[in-house]
């Protein structure tokens, strides 16, 4: 993601180039102060916030603070009055070497919101190093034959103050040979030469020994001296002259030691050892110089290896001396070229290692980059990784902010690592990597979500009170206090469902229980609503429905509706003898309360008086006949029917029949011992009901039979034109309800009619008759009873 502005969208790029011209024109106006070296640490400097227009007390709230290149800090900022303060004791020659004027450059920076000023701190010199020779000692050979006003060159005092504070003037001991001119340089430096005042006279004197002092201007000035010995030689009459007075080269910083910078050469017109030129380092301090010269060919080579970054330029002097003792001096001027040898640096002003999510624009980091080679190779581009969603933005100078480009979103990723990649464009390429780690924030912004929208959960009834039922289950993408999901009961929709009284949920983990018993057949089922809400700030919720299912249980026995088992008298039921196997005695009615397979009901005849003479339906509960009755069966007879149901496991009832065999119906009906004194012990109120409901009875079944017969009458004239014919015969006029319960018995028989010409023996109709027993053909009828009884399934 480079900041080049050819990678920018145009529209962004128009939207950095205002941003960048108003911090520029908000910051260009550097602010400068000067203070004079060595100055204590803790002196007062300036009030910046006075100087920037600030109010006492913003620089705090803003966040104001002092960036220095290479992260040295030199000034202290008291950011509640505004006052800028040293830090320590500051050294100009330390600082800044040879550079005048000495500018230490730094920025102060706002952080809410970004803002930056430049400011200049100038270190003025005082005079605190003396001059200082680099030999103790000059040796000078001086022909004899030198003529007056001959000047010599001497070797100059160095001192590390600049301006007036350095070596200013040059003066010799008293003596009647020499005198001391001070000469300046291109470069502003001042150096000395000895000019020969009256010839020598090696006989005379063959040596002399004087004093050279430097001065500097400073107040009160300081001085060094060094000796100077000088030996008269004998006469040799022409010096070394070198062919440039002036060489040029330029030495790449990458060369390595002992690398040859440049050959000099300097021709002697004397004969003999006068002809003779040695070449050394004029200045020849091998502690500073990272040159040697060789004193036969004057080659000079790299003594270690050089640094544009530290110094750019060389002035390299070279003297000639030939076998007489005279000298020739040329100026070597060696331009250190630079190469890419330095990689890009980094200095992190700000750094905000948590982002809340959904929140775009937000200023991540502030940093600043710097390169000391020079041109294209101290020339730097900025990046991040592509992938993602933040933004380097320039803001000043080589300050950069890391914001983000859109809302970020920790459910999809909760953490981003950076790397910010500053790559000069020198050749080769360096580069310099900085990984930093952003940690995104939660906000609640994720309801809770149930794993299903409707959960239908079963329980059987009769359960025992606090039974875990079931569970529900929520989960939050959030995280922390945001993703604690907390559930709840939500109001039934009916107001008369007991909800609370019926459940209730385990508010941390979702789990249900039944708080009573269930019953069945008193609820089959319910529904509620469950809420997930979360424990953040506004707190989400979400909701889902939860129906529980009461499974039946066979909790319930049969129960007997007919006859009825309420404590009364027995019912009887009256059977002709003349009936037929197959015979409807009567009907055992019973329910169930369970449901399903425990409801299915089965019937059985448990005892019987007289067995094979009576039989249940399996499955409907009639008692039929299950022969033809005979005379020498008992009048009276006694079943216990058997309901049961098919649960597991199974549970039943049973009932007692009272079964009376009559000739027809008009024998008397005899009750049973039991009923007779049940019948005693009536009250008379009892007796009149009997006495009405008998006479009802006797008046309903004459009518009836009146029916019956005007019925009969009419189905006889239609004989003829159809093919169905029944039995004929009389009804007996003595039909009479003779049981003492008021119940009327009868017996049916079914004439069948088929349809003519049907081959599938379809039913036509069912018409019930009045029976009538004629004594011909008895055998031919049990004959068809037996074949009728079979056809049922009799227990």
């Amino acid at each position: 993601m480079e900041t080049a502005l050819a990678k920018t969208p145009q529209k962004r790029q128009v939207l950095f180039l205002t941003i960048l011209m108003l911090l520029w024109e908000a910051g260009c106006d550097s602010i400068r102060y000067s203070i004079p070296e060595e100055t204590e640490s803790g002196s007062f400097v300036a009030n910046l916030a006075k100087d920037l227009g600030l109010r006492v007390g913003e620089l705090a709230t803003r966040g104001a603070r002092i960036h220095y290149k290479g992260n040295k800090q030199l000034l202290e900022l008291d950011v509640e009055t505004g006052n800028l303060l040293l830090y320590e004791k500051l050294d100009r020659e330390v600082l800044c070497g040879v550079t005048d004027p000495c500018i230490l450059y730094f920025q102060l920076l706002l952080e809410n919101p970004v803002q930056f000023f430049q400011a200049d701190l100038q270190l003025t010199d005082i005079n605190d190093h003396s001059p200082e020779f680099l030999d103790k000692e000059m040796l000078l050979k001086i022909p004899e034959s030198v003529q007056p006003g001959t000047v010599f060159p001497l070797k100059i005092a160095q001192d590390f103050d600049i301006g007036s504070n350095t070596v200013q003037n040059y003066t010799i001991s008293p003596n009647s040979h020499f005198h001391v001119v001070t000469h300046n340089r291109g470069d502003g430096r001042k150096y000395p030469e000895l000019m020969l005042d009256k010839s020598l006279d090696r006989e005379e004197q063959s040596e002399l020994s004087l004093t050279l002092t430097a001065l500097d201007g400073g107040d009160p000035p300081r001085s060094g001296t060094t000796a100077v010995r000088i030996e008269v030689v004998d006469i040799n009459d022409n010096a070394p002259a070198f062919l440039q007075s002036l060489y040029e080269v330029q030495v790449p910083e990458n060369s390595p030691p002992n690398s040859l910078v440049v050959v000099v050469s300097a021709q002697d017109l004397d004969a003999g050892t006068y002809g003779n030129v040695r070449y050394t380092l004029f200045q020849g301090n091998q502690v500073i110089q990272p040159f040697v010269v060789d004193e036969i060919t004057g080659e000079i080579h790299l003594k270690k290896a050089l640094d544009f970054e530290a110094t750019r330029y060389y002035n390299v002097e070279i003297a000639g001396t030939d076998g007489g003792g005279l000298s020739g001096k040329c100026t070597v001027a060696i331009e250190v070229v630079d190469v890419n040898d330095n990689a890009p640096e980094l200095t992190m002003s700000t750094l905000t290692s948590t982002t809340p999510e959904n929140s775009p624009e937000t200023v991540v980091a502030v940093f600043s980059v710097s390169d000391p080679d020079s041109g294209d190779n101290g020339r730097m581009v900025c990046s991040i990784q592509n992938d993602l969603p933040f933004l380097l933005k320039p803001t000043f100078k080589n300050f950069y902010t890391l914001v983000t480009e859109k809302p970020l979103d920790r459910e999809s990723q909760a953490e981003y690592n950076i790397t910010i990649t500053v790559t000069d464009l020198g050749t080769p390429r360096l580069k310099t990597q900085h990984n930093i780690t952003v940690t995104v924030s939660d906000v609640n912004d994720n309801a809770p979500a149930f794993s299903q929208t409707t959960y239908t959960l079963r329980v059987r009834e009769n359960n025992s009170p606090a039974l875990h039922i079931g569970s529900v289950s929520a989960t939050d993408r959030d995280s922390g206090a945001n993703a604690q999901v907390t559930y709840s009961l939500l109001p039934p929709a009916d107001p008369q469902l007991p909800l609370a009284s019926l459940v209730s949920i385990n508010a941390d983990n979702g789990q249900l229980f039944a708080l009573r018993s269930l019953d069945y057949e008193a609820l089959q089922a319910f529904e509620f609503g469950v809420r997930a809400a979360d424990r953040g700030s506004p707190a989400l919720s979400s909701q889902a429905r939860v129906r529980v299912l009461v499974l039946d249980d066979n909790d319930n026995a049969p129960f007997v509706l007919y006859p009825p088992q309420n404590g009364s008298a027995p019912c009887t039921e009256l059977v002709p003898r003349a009936a037929e196997a197959g015979y409807l005695v009567t009907k055992v009615v019973a329910v169930d309360g369970d449901s399903g397979q425990n409801a299915w009901l089965s019937y059985q005849l448990l005892k019987a008086t007289e067995p094979g003479l009576f039989g249940v339906w399996a499955h409907n509960g009639e008692v039929r006949t299950a022969r033809l009755l005979s005379e020498r069966d008992a009048v009276k007879h006694r079943l216990v029917v058997l309901v049961k149901d098919n649960g597991e496991p199974p549970r039943s009832a049973s009932v007692t029949l009272h079964v009376l065999l009559v000739d027809g119906f008009s024998q008397p009906y005899l009750p049973l011992p039991e009923v007779a004194a049940a019948e005693a012990r009536a009250d008379p109120l009892t007796v009149y009901l009997v006495v009405a409901l008998a006479s009802v009875s006797s008046l309903f079944l004459f009518s009836v039979l009146v029916f019956v017969a005007v019925r009969l009458c009419r189905r006889s004239r239609a004989a003829s034109a159809g093919r169905c014919s029944g039995p004929e015969g009389h009804f007996p006029g003595h039909l009479v309800d003779v049981s003492g319960a008021g119940t009327l018995s009868q017996s049916y028989q079914y004439e069948v009619c088929l349809q003519g010409g049907s081959e599938t023996s379809e039913f036509k109709f069912l018409k019930p008759i009045i029976p009538n027993f004629p004594p011909q053909g008895i055998g031919k009828e049990m004959e068809e009873n037996a074949t009728f009884r079979n056809s049922f399934g009799f227990n």
